[in-house]
């Protein structure tokens, strides 16, 4: 979805159309957000007064880019997912028997609708983690855009956290619901605290 112009892209997210929906917009956020570190990165690298960290930089910018490419595709891969919940919605459920074989199969999709969302809340997580290598690390000169880019990455992570709680809701399996909730919970914990630490980080910088 992300190869179309982003106008494109946009006019597919404000239709009716399920998808893409909010799980895809959190996947680009998070894109968004790899390739501005990647911007941070390239603005630093070559420079005699960050020679001494170009390695380190170099490094972030390596496992950024495949986060980048990563993030691209889980907008598209978001979508797919979400296509057996959208048909298990829309089985008649009119017989006892034709309830318990919807149940059955919507406890399935509701669980692979959860997949994707975690996915892209793990990258994520890992976006912000070499953000914050390049907001103590990387050029001054662009200290804002790594800025920018956490609030991406935040923005990525809670958005998909609310692809994961809107599915773990209707679960019948409610200790698995849990656990799916509970890792969104840590990570959402974990990424909050990165976002504060990396945007004051920034703040101090620039004002």
């Amino acid at each position: 979805m992300l190869e179309k112009k982003t106008t494109e892209f946009l006019e597919e997210l404000s239709s009716s159309a399920p998808v893409p929906g909010g799980g895809g917009a959190s996947a680009a956020a998070g894109a968004y957000a790899a390739a501005l570190g990647l911007m941070v990165g390239n603005l630093t690298t070559g420079k005699k007064k960050y020679a001494d960290v170009e390695e380190e930089i170099c490094e972030s910018m390596k496992k950024l880019e495949q986060l980048r490419d990563k993030l691209t595709r889980l907008v598209d891969e978001d979508a797919k997912a979400f296509e057996p919940l959208s048909k298990a919605y829309g089985m008649p459920k009119e017989t006892e028997e034709q309830k318990k074989l919807k149940e059955q199969v919507m406890e399935t999709a509701l669980r692979e609708a959860c997949r994707v969302p975690l996915e892209i809340m793990e990258v994520s997580i890992e976006v912000m983690e070499l953000l914050q290598v390049l907001e103590e690390k990387g050029s001054r000169l662009a200290v804002s855009d790594a800025g920018v880019g956490i609030l991406f990455a935040k923005t990525s992570l809670e958005g998909a956290s609310l692809n994961v709680f809107i599915n773990t809701r209707l679960m019948k399996d409610r200790q698995y619901a849990e656990e799916l909730n509970q890792r969104a919970d840590a990570w959402i914990a974990r990424g909050r605290t990165l976002e504060q630490q990396v945007y004051h980080g920034v703040l101090e910088k620039i004002r």
